[in-house]
């Protein structure tokens, strides 16, 4: 009985205690920023390393990451901005000349491209005299005005992915390599700490503690950069597919107003002859 007493008092909260808990938890010391960049400077050259390696991929994510946020932004609402301008000039060329204001809008240089290819279709030539004499023959022939601009339109919008999409993949990789760069470091950290228990002969958590807490930091550098940059590729891909569409759907439009003109033409030319 003495000694379940001896026990119960023994546990008693005192002045110090919150919520009756023993003064070992209550006084359980608690890690700040310094404590972690001690971690890092205490840590070994591989480790290190890796944190090195680890802060190149996040410092280079999230200057991707702005730029292409801005980038894509202004895009967005030029292209708005464009498409209000070509529908509602009333020529060809009046777009032409307003379209050249908007610098970052992907719809004005495919529009841009395929008008230039257009001048030049439509260009006067001299054809030869052998060329005149064929019966339904012209300088000018219509499939082939539609099939140049429809040639110059796809190279037009390939390259306007191609540039919409660059650093994307650098994105990519460092979402995908980041937290296995981190479990290398994690993995190499846990090896030292291991080595240094053997070295020390002793498995205690104060021998232990301090080594797996260096090494656990790789793994969360490695997650701070991969996770940023997985959110932000899924975002700018989405972006760019948006902007893709409005792409293929104004080539087609062009498509469809440029053989409107050409069928209009067609009939006056037609009825003319007549």
């Amino acid at each position: 009985m003495e000694n379940a007493l001896a026990y119960s008092v023994q546990w008693l909260p005192g002045p110090g205690h919150k919520a009756g808990l023993p003064d070992q938890i209550t006084s359980m010391p608690i890690f700040t920023s310094s404590d972690i960049v001690q971690m890092i400077l205490q840590s070994g050259p591989m480790v290190r390393f890796v944190l090195l390696l680890l802060l190149f991929f996040s410092v280079t994510s999230w200057a991707i990451i702005f730029t292409k946020y801005r980038l894509i932004r202004k895009a967005q609402k030029e292209s708005a901005r464009f498409l209000d301008l070509f529908w509602s000039r009333a020529s060809l060329s009046k777009a032409f000349s307003a379209s050249k204001e908007l610098r970052y809008t992907p719809l004005a240089r495919v529009f841009r491209v395929a008008y230039g290819e257009l001048k030049k279709v439509n260009k006067p030539q001299s054809p030869s005299p052998d060329v005149e004499k064929e019966k339904g023959l012209t300088p000018n022939h219509d499939v082939a005005t539609v099939d140049n601009i429809k040639r110059a339109l796809r190279r037009a919008v390939n390259a306007e992915l191609t540039a919409l999409t660059k650093a994307l993949p650098f994105l990519a990789t460092t979402g995908n390599t980041t937290p296995f760069i981190g479990l290398f470091g994690t993995v190499w950290g846990i090896m030292n700490a291991f080595r240094g228990i053997g070295l020390m002969g002793s498995a205690s958590l104060a021998v232990v503690a301090p080594g797996i807490s260096e090494a656990l930091i790789a793994t969360a550098a490695g997650l701070a950069a991969a996770i940023p940059a997985v959110v932000a590729y899924n975002y700018f891909s989405n972006k760019v597919h948006v902007l893709e569409a409005e792409m293929h759907n104004f080539s087609a439009d062009f498509l469809n107003l440029l053989e409107r003109q050409l069928i209009i033409r067609k009939g006056s030319r037609e009825h003319g002859s007549g």
